[in-house]
């Protein structure tokens, strides 16, 4: 889940081309590309990123976003280099010395404790936190060659834990469940009662990671004292299905406050992190596992939702009192990964159907778009088609209830989970359909804008704003499904040596 800067109103090609690649799993007779096609796409992808850190690093460095139409500059992140920080693990893989030392000699410079603005637990957490960590693993590990002066990869733990020690004020509270929006200033918070889903619990991978690379087990503890009320939540109303679980949870207590199930944006990432915190130890964290295991379950059998034009199609429905809510949101489109990603870790085959059943669902919402990007929410509630989105609904099995896209990811890394588990062709070359549309219709003359409607000519009109997960997620998927194998590639089965974060980070695992 990434929350965004913009106020999203509700609005009703072909390829170029990785190096040669040691292909996961190819079926037999499957086209492989040849190796000047791959290194085109390879070099496409980089000169991509790089357009978009030369526009930011022009006109918006060191601030968190570029404005790439007027060319300004955003502070949405308190002002301490978003999009820089996001960088670096993607130019990391890339294998671009050049821009990495150029983000690292700027979080040598950041103060931490000091922004104008309200700081999100969340969105730190999963920005800045884990960037520098995973700059830290990769930079100490498989690309330790990438910077030769080893004090300044040093830095990066400093700073994360400087950050930590900023930020761990939000969990002194009655529960430990945190506080979300906080004043690092004067120590004081929102004075918010309940806390989401999502944003509780996806902090455990990072602050349990920074405890296992500084030795101090402070920032795990916090993290995973606000997780254990989710693991087991109470009351046990608040779990309609077992391992669903409400959307929010009371601060003072730990008890959730609500039985509204979902694996939309506010809900989605908490699943994510259940599987992933398995991966990352599957000794310690069986538990995440079964509650994973349960959720997915339980997915399968009361959520899953098939559109009457098209029951081909599959697609996650939320659920609250007996009802279900028949819309999703392109943050959403990550559960397919999450499915492909818990299947192939616990060899079920069940779990990989189903996540590829996902995967074409939100497949379908880019392709049947004009622009082939999918929107930012969709409907398939056969009794609440708009008049004027009739023709697409029986074509597409959904309606469009807000056109916008602002470079979210969440589509393109399902699509490299498909790759990279099964290995058929056709996967990677959703994903490079979805880059080249991405590059048509988003790309300015300094970086990447958001569209106000996919569904319209041209991609309608323009969003003066390049969100930070642009350099983390889309360029770094784009580039995973198109590059080498290497150590922080996702491995069928159990064999990953890396797991990534809501954000694409990767942390070594333990």
């Amino acid at each position: 889940m990434h929350f965004t800067s913009l106020s999203i109103p509700l609005i009703t090609l072909s390829g170029l081309i990785t190096p040669s690649i040691a292909h996961p799993q190819l079926r037999p007779g499957q086209p492989v590309l040849r190796e000047n096609e791959a290194n085109s796409r390879v070099n496409t992808i980089k000169e991509a990123f790089e357009h978009a850190w030369d526009g930011y690093k022009q006109y918006a460095f060191p601030h968190d976003e570029l404005l790439p139409i007027s060319n300004g500059h955003g502070d949405s992140r308190n002002g301490w280099g978003a999009s820089a920080v996001d960088a670096l693990s993607t130019a990391i893989m890339m294998g671009n010395a050049t821009i990495v030392n150029e983000i690292i000699d700027h979080i040598t410079t950041v103060d931490y404790s000091k922004t104008d603005t309200t700081v999100s637990l969340f969105e730190t957490t999963i920005r800045y936190l884990a960037g520098m960590l995973s700059g830290y693993d990769l930079l100490t590990g498989p690309a330790n060659d990438l910077v030769e002066d080893q004090e300044k990869v040093e830095v990066l733990l400093e700073q994360s834990k400087n950050l930590a020690d900023v930020l761990k004020f939000a969990f002194n509270t009655p529960s430990g469940v945190p506080y979300n929006n906080l004043n690092i200033t004067s120590g004081g918070n929102d004075d918010a009662t309940t806390n989401g889903l999502a944003v509780t619990g996806t902090l455990v991978l990072e602050w349990t990671r920074l405890s296992d690379l500084t030795g101090d087990p402070q920032y795990a503890r916090l993290s995973q004292k606000a997780q254990s009320y989710l693991l087991k939540p109470q009351p046990a109303t608040s779990e309609p299905f077992p391992g669903l679980v409400g959307s929010n949870i009371n601060i003072a207590t730990g008890q959730f406050a609500d039985a509204q199930v979902s694996w939309n944006g506010g809900a989605d990432s908490f699943y994510e992190y259940l599987i992933k915190m398995y991966v990352y130890d599957p000794e310690e964290f069986g538990e995440y596992k079964e509650r994973w295991v349960a959720a997915a379950k339980s997915s399968m059998q009361h959520l899953a939702s098939h559109p009457s034009s098209r029951p081909d199609l599959t697609f996650l429905a939320s659920y609250n009192n007996g009802k279900l809510g028949l819309s999703s949101q392109h943050l959403t489109c990550f559960d397919g990964g999450s499915f492909l990603l818990g299947g192939t870790v616990l060899n079920n085959d069940e779990f990989i159907n189903f996540g590829l059943k996902l995967v074409e669902g939100c497949h379908t919402t880019y392709s049947e778009t004009l622009t082939g990007i999918g929107p930012e929410s969709f409907g398939w509630d056969a009794n609440s088609v708009p008049e004027d989105q009739k023709a697409l609904y029986e074509k597409a099995g959904f309606y469009i209830q807000s056109g916008a896209y602002i470079l979210r990811p969440e589509v393109i890394e399902s699509f490299y989970y498909a790759w990279r588990v099964t290995g058929k062709e056709q996967y990677r070359e959703w994903v490079w359909n979805a880059f080249v549309a991405i590059n048509k219709y988003c790309r300015t003359g300094s970086g990447f804008a958001g569209l106000t409607n996919v569904n319209a000519a041209n991609g309608g009109s323009r969003y003066d704003n390049q969100e930070s997960f642009l350099f983390a997620e889309v360029m770094k998927y784009v580039y995973l499904t198109h590059s080498e194998e290497a150590e922080w590639q996702v491995q069928r089965g159990n064999g990953n040596k890396f797991v990534f974060n809501t954000e694409a980070h990767p942390f070594r695992v333990r």
